[in-house]
């Protein structure tokens, strides 16, 4: 009896130790948790709906861990420089095409991480409902980036405006037209100075962002547009340091969720075509 009594004292101590144990590591475990810091991630952008959409998933990747802080920039500059500069870790408002010339200007390692979306390019005049109303000479304002440039050349190439001559470099330029039968002029001017041109040219070649506070939309308004097929989906951008880190790609599975490709189809329907 005593024996019997001594064997389950012994076994009591034993499973008292050993709940004491996983209780122990429990509470490591939790300790473990609750001290893993929490990664701030700074992403430049511009305007609607990039920023729309960072805002979106920012809850999520703050489920993740990370502190999404959206730094939104005047130019379509900046972006590019704070992120090579390594004050930002990404950012979000550019096509490939863009990304890769600034690379070859600034001697730059920025990488692609995912498309988003395609900003739907299009043919717009305040004077002229079609693009065959346009007359002989008129003036046509198009961005003064070699990215935009050889962008709103291809697409009034692509409905036959005007022919260009097989590409042998990255980009068109003007020099590359080889047929324009209505002897159009091309205007080159800033990025941002592409709505105000908008008064002043025949007609302009921009993107829904620049449309849109003009309330100007490309499925209802443009002349021409550019659709999807195409290299210029915006995209999510970082640098060859981080571009798989952790972070940045927790970021790119947020930004290609089902919840924001309902966002886009839901608000901006006309203007911006998920790439995913």
């Amino acid at each position: 009896m005593k024996k019997l009594l001594f064997l389950i004292t012994i076994a009591i101590i034993i499973l008292a130790g050993c709940g004491q144990d996983n209780e122990a590591k429990e509470n490591e475990n939790k300790e473990k948790d609750n001290s893993k810091e929490e990664v701030t991630l700074k992403v430049a952008s511009l305007i609607p709906p990039m920023t729309e959409i960072l805002e979106l998933v920012k809850p999520k990747l703050a489920e993740e861990g990370i502190n999404l802080e959206m730094v939104v920039l005047s130019d379509n500059v900046q972006p590019n420089t704070a992120l090579a500069a390594k004050e930002v870790d990404a950012n979000f408002f550019q096509h490939v095409p863009y990304m890769e010339e600034f690379n070859r200007s600034n001697d730059a390692e920025l990488e692609p991480i995912v498309p988003i979306y395609f900003a739907n390019y299009g043919v717009y005049s305040k004077e002229y409902q079609s693009i065959d109303d346009l007359p002989e000479g008129s003036v046509i304002a198009i961005a003064n980036d070699v990215s935009n440039i050889d962008r709103s050349l291809a697409l009034l190439a692509q409905h036959e405006v005007i022919t260009l001559k097989e590409k042998t470099g990255p980009y068109y330029t003007k020099s590359d037209i080889v047929d324009n039968p209505k002897n159009y002029q091309f205007e080159e001017v800033d990025l941002l100075m592409l709505a105000r041109m908008y008064d002043d040219a025949d007609a302009v070649v921009m993107t829904p962002a620049y449309a849109a506070p003009l309330g100007l939309t490309p499925k209802s308004d443009a002349l021409l547009t550019e659709g999807s097929d195409n290299d210029f989906a915006i995209t999510l951008v970082a640098r060859k340091d981080n571009a798989d880190s952790e972070a940045i790609q927790k970021l790119a599975e947020a930004m290609t969720s089902p919840e924001v490709r309902k966002f886009l189809e839901e608000n901006y329907d006309e203007t911006a075509i998920p790439a995913f």
